[in-house]
């Protein structure tokens, strides 16, 4: 992870924290995607990889907005063990499950779960959550229930 945005989040708090699994330079300036390992807190069982741009230090000198970085993600979650699931949110609108800062002030990326109970379904989405301007930049994963072992361990 770069030394710049792991400044960033240790000065934000987040839900649970992302392991960086990979790093794919896309440029001679630096700039890199970012794959990061997210495990659900609430959800034993699965894990989301996140995919985002993380701008180099050449690209942020020549184009200024030093402490920015661009609001696209894209997510895909899986099962990858026996799901348990523990005192989750409900609510059509859901809970944050992971949350990072993607500038100084005014920008987080977010990966959100909502349970869709009708079709037996975890859905996670990752937006862009700005301040000033709401962002039309979003990825969305469902995890299947249906047919799968589930125990719930609600508190």
């Amino acid at each position: 992870m770069k030394p710049a945005l792991l400044a960033l989040l240790c000065l934000l708090p987040s839900m649970t924290l992302a392991e960086q699994v990979g790093e794919v330079g896309v440029d001679w300036v630096g700039n890199d995607i970012e794959i990061e390992a997210i495990a659900d807190p609430k959800v034993q069982g699965v894990t989301c990889h996140i995919a985002y741009f993380d701008r180099g230090v050449l690209d942020r000198l020549s184009k200024g907005n030093w402490f920015e970085d661009p609001s696209n993600a894209s997510i895909a979650c899986q099962q990858t063990g026996p799901i348990v699931i523990g005192d989750i949110d409900r609510d059509k609108d859901g809970e944050d499950v992971f949350r990072t800062s993607r500038s100084i002030i005014f920008k987080s990326l977010r990966v959100k779960r909502i349970y869709d109970e009708k079709n037996q379904t975890l859905i996670y989405l990752a937006h862009a959550a700005e301040l000033t301007e709401g962002s039309a930049k979003v990825s969305l994963s469902t995890v299947p229930l249906y047919g799968t072992e589930v125990i719930w361990a609600e508190k």
